[in-house]
């Protein structure tokens, strides 16, 4: 009985944790560049005497690398990436990755996010424009020319298969594993005067929190069903001579 209660309270926690991420996605549905997130679970099995019971775990959290839909703006500080790259931003934490490529340009020249972080180049230095020069012209590979002139590249970099993501400032991610330069421009890529929305499919995650709603009403109800089995035969056995 025992263990029928925890693992009920367990499969409770981890559909209270699914919901939050669901909700978490849908409040980022309209974010520029913002990477759904998603958690799995697995069972975890622990020996009780001589019966193994299974607990379902507290889940495991991944963010989604799909791409968003892509919106033209005509604005030539906008950049929609292409392919399976990320933008390189620097923050106060270090180097991170995003697909928000909506970029604004300093009085002095340097290139930042919307948020005022620093656009970076393929060498993880900051981007410093010509300020008296007009708008950029950026290039598919990411070079950018000013009045004719190249003054700097837009740094695109690829994110391991392999590498876990944690979220950082202005939808970026940290993945466990140092992003390398991109090298192949045929299948990654920037295009100017576009932006990358949300991969959160609005319809989607809707269905998935109605489903976990459910799913945690359910085990609520099993919860109360075994305190009313537990109290019932409390009462029996205490009234046994």
């Amino acid at each position: 009985m025992q263990s029928a209660f925890y693992v009920s309270l367990s499969t409770q926690m981890s559909v209270d944790k699914r919901m939050e991420t669901i909700a978490n996605n849908i409040a980022n549905a309209g974010t520029v560049g913002y990477r759904a997130g998603g958690v799995s679970f697995a069972a975890a099995l622990s020996k009780a005497g001589s019966t193994s019971v299974a607990y379902a775990s507290s889940g495991r959290d991944f963010i989604s690398r799909a791409a968003g839909d892509t919106t033209r703006t005509d604005n030539p500080y906008d950049v929609a990436v292409v392919g399976n790259a990320w933008l390189g931003i620097q923050t106060a934490s270090g180097p991170a990755y995003t697909r928000d490529g909506r970029m604004q340009m300093l009085e002095t020249g340097e290139l930042q996010t919307v948020s005022g972080s620093p656009i970076l180049d393929a060498g993880n230095s900051p981007l410093v424009l010509d300020p008296n020069a007009g708008p950029p012209m950026i290039s598919r590979d990411g070079m950018i020319n000013q009045g004719g002139r190249q003054v700097g590249a837009v740094g695109l970099f690829a994110i391991d298969d392999g590498a876990s993501l944690t979220r950082g400032e202005n939808s970026s991610v940290i993945p466990s594993i140092p992003a390398t330069p991109v090298l192949d421009f045929q299948k990654n890529g920037v295009v100017q005067g576009s932006v990358e929305g949300s991969n959160v499919n609005p319809v989607h995650e809707m269905t998935k929190l109605i489903l976990a709603s459910r799913s945690f009403d359910s085990v609520s109800s099993l919860y109360d069903m075994l305190d009313s089995s537990q109290r019932s035969a409390i009462r029996t056995l205490g009234g046994a001579t």
